[in-house]
C-alpha cells in the first residue's frame, strides 16, 4: 500500500482497541486515509468494522491506541472532529413525520447555520442525491434505498472534509449504485477523504483507491497486501472450442483448472505482462478465445482468500 506523508493523511488510526465487557470488538486496528481518496474497509460481519468507524467518528472512545481526524483527536477535541466529519450509519434514524427537507434543515441548524442557509443547503443536497421530488414529503414514505440517499445527504450537511460511510449501498437499486459510485468518486475529486464499509465488493472495486481488510477485530497489513497481489494474478479464460483451449494450455505448459459449467478455465499468471503473452500465444495457436479477464472482483477474491487463510 502507498506510503503517505503526514500532511496527506486525513484519517489516521494506530493500534486502536475497544472492548464491551468480555467481548473484544476491536483488538488491534490501524489505518490511514489520505485526503482526496476513497478507502474501503472490508471484513465479515462481526469483525469490528462498525465499532472502528464509530470510534473514528468520535461516537465511541477507544480503550487504547490513537485516532486523528485532520490532525485532531476526537477524545480531546470532539467539536473540531465533528465539524470535519460526515457520518453515514448503516441504519438511518429519521423523524418519520418530518419532511426530507425539514430533516436536513434541522441538521444544518444543529451545525449553527442560519435557518434559511440550512434550508438552501438541504435543497441542494436533495438535488445531489436525486430526492428533490420528496423534499416536502415525510421520511416515512421513503423506500430503504431512498432512505440511504437521504442519509448520505445528511452526512454532507456540514460540508465535511472526511466522510465515513457504513454500508452506503444497502437497499440501492443498480442505477442508484452507479450514481453512488459517481458521487463517492466526486467527493474524492473535491479533496475529501472517504472511508467506506460495504459488503458489495464488486461495487467497491470500481470506487476505491485502497482497501483495508479486517478479521476478528484486527486490520491486516502486509498479509492482506500479499492476498490482493495474489488475487490479481487469477484469470478466467473461455473459448468457443474448449478442447482446443485445454490442448493449447497443456502444450504451453500453463497450469489451469476448470472453473464452471460454461467451460471456463482458471489460470494463474505472474503479472499482467505474463497474461498478455499468454493471450497472444493462445490466439497464435488458433484457439478461438471468447473471453480473457481477471477472475472476478479482486476485492472479492482477496476477501475469500483472507477467510480461507484465517479459518
Amino acid at each position: 500500500m502507498t506510503t503517505l506523508t503526514p500532511t496527506a493523511v486525513a484519517v489516521a488510526a494506530q493500534s486502536v482497541r475497544r472492548s464491551f465487557g468480555s467481548v473484544h470488538a476491536v483488538v488491534d486496528a490501524s489505518l490511514t486515509v489520505p485526503a482526496g481518496s476513497v478507502t474501503a474497509l472490508i471484513g465479515p460481519n462481526g469483525c469490528g468494522k462498525t465499532t472502528l468507524m464509530l470510534m473514528l467518528a468520535g461516537l465511541l472512545r477507544p480503550d487504547a491506541g490513537s485516532i486523528r481526524i485532520d490532525g485532531s483527536d476526537p477524545t480531546v477535541d470532539g467539536v473540531a472532529v465533528r465539524s470535519s466529519i460526515g457520518w453515514m450509519p448503516d441504519q438511518l434514524g429519521v423523524w418519520d413525520n418530518l419532511t426530507c427537507l425539514q430533516s436536513l434543515t434541522l441538521f444544518g441548524e444543529a451545525y449553527f447555520r442560519p435557518r434559511e442557509e440550512a434550508r438552501q443547503r438541504g435543497i441542494e443536497l436533495l438535488e445531489k442525491v436525486h430526492l428533490t421530488e420528496f423534499a416536502h414529503r415525510p421520511a416515512r414514505v421513503l423506500s430503504r434505498g431512498q432512505k440511504q440517499r437521504l442519509s448520505l445527504a445528511r452526512a454532507l450537511v456540514n460540508d465535511p472534509s472526511v466522510l465515513l460511510l457504513d454500508e452506503p449501498a444497502n437497499g440501492l437499486d443498480p442505477r442508484s449504485r452507479v450514481e453512488l459510485r459517481q458521487l463517492v468518486r466526486g467527493f474524492a475529486a473535491e479533496g475529501r477523504a472517504v472511508l467506506v464499509s460495504s459488503h458489495v465488493l464488486s461495487e467497491l472495486d470500481e470506487m476505491v483507491d485502497d482497501a483495508v481488510f479486517m478479521s476478528k477485530g484486527r486490520t491486516l497489513g502486509a498479509e492482506a497486501d500479499a492476498l490482493v497481489a495474489q488475487a490479481r494474478t487469477r484469470y478466467r479464460v473461455t473459448a468457443l472450442d474448449g478442447a482446443a483451449l485445454v490442448a493449447a494450455l497443456t502444450s504451453l505448459g500453463e497450469a489451469f483448472e476448470p472453473l464452471d459449467a460454461d467451460g471456463a478455465v482458471g489460470v494463474t499468471v505472474t503479472n499482467r505482462e505474463h497474461a498478455a503473452r499468454l493471450l497472444s500465444a493462445l490466439v497464435q495457436a488458433g484457439v478461438p478465445v471468447d473471453s480473457f479477464a481477471s477472475a472476478g472482483s479482486a476485492l472479492e477474491q482477496t476477501y475469500m482468500a483472507m477467510n480461507e487463510e484465517r479459518r
